[in-house]
């Protein structure tokens, strides 16, 4: 399977819009980044999503740069367009950085349905800002999504794949992570319960969030928290993503970090 990492940014991107910090003003490619959302490729050639913010349409932009070849050709009226088949999005939480893009699955959709999961409150809020998607009769043109409620311990399978919700702490606010086999994929966390974190034992490559070094935040946690979480869960390799300007230059931070603990970037591919 091949995880890429689509943006690495927190909810506001880096640079800040107007900091001149000295972050902010980075010539260095690996300290710009789009908000946060992945993709992981499953052995079926078809992706899994992970959020949808208001960047994926400039992410899969970039993507298709890079993997245009790859992807499939169909006929849309007089256009043939190639894009990757999305079967499916995981929804974190609701927040607009993990669900403001939605409405740009619109072409990816053109093909086939996409199962939106997200727990009830989330789905029941999607369905509320996107009401025009699920109507008996759809209006024209609208991306074709389905929403199907999950729940964290409770799987579901995707391509094949066996995921699994967890449930994480984002400050106050119960989100979700994601585990699918030897892979979690957590963001916007600030602690776990007990059941998660042992549900995520035997994890091999961790993907979770850290804000920014040193200063604590209350609904994030801290780069500090992420490699300690790693060390915890005794992993292969981390990358953490969903950094602010307050991660510091990616060379310099990077060195910092033990060898299997990296900062990721936007772009970056791996095989999982």
């Amino acid at each position: 399977m091949r995880f890429h990492f689509l943006g690495t940014g927190t909810s506001i991107g880096v640079p800040h819009l107007g900091c001149q910090c000295p972050v902010c003003r980075s010539a260095d490619p690996h300290d710009r980044r789009l908000r946060t959302s992945a993709l992981l490729q499953a052995p079926t050639g078809k992706y899994i999503l992970f959020d949808c913010g208001p960047d994926f349409r400039q992410q899969m932009l970039r993507f298709q740069q890079r993997h245009g070849a790859e992807s499939p050709h169909f006929p849309v009226g007089i256009y043939t367009y190639s894009l990757p088949v999305i079967s499916a999005c995981l929804i974190t939480h609701v927040h607009y950085d993990h669900v403001g893009g939605l409405d740009d699955l619109r072409p990816v959709s053109y093909q086939h349905p996409i199962r939106i999961c997200a727990e009830a409150p989330v789905a029941r809020e999607i369905h509320s800002h996107m009401a025009y998607c699920f109507r008996e009769k759809a209006y024209p043109g609208a991306p074709h999504l389905t929403l199907e409620e999950i729940r964290p311990g409770e799987g579901l399978s995707i391509e094949g794949l066996d995921v699994m919700p967890l449930r994480v702490m984002h400050g106050e606010a119960p989100i979700l992570g994601f585990r699918i086999g030897t892979l979690a994929y957590i963001t916007d966390m600030t602690t776990a319960p007990a059941e998660s974190l042992e549900a995520l034992r035997g994890v091999r490559t961790l993907i979770v969030n850290g804000l920014r070094l040193q200063r604590p935040h209350p609904t994030h946690q801290r780069i500090e928290d992420a490699v300690a979480l790693a060390e915890q869960l005794g992993v292969d390799r981390a990358y953490i993503i969903h950094l602010c300007h307050g991660a510091g230059f990616h060379a310099e931070t990077n060195a910092l970090l033990p060898p299997h603990v990296q900062l990721a970037y936007d772009g970056l591919e791996i095989d999982v």
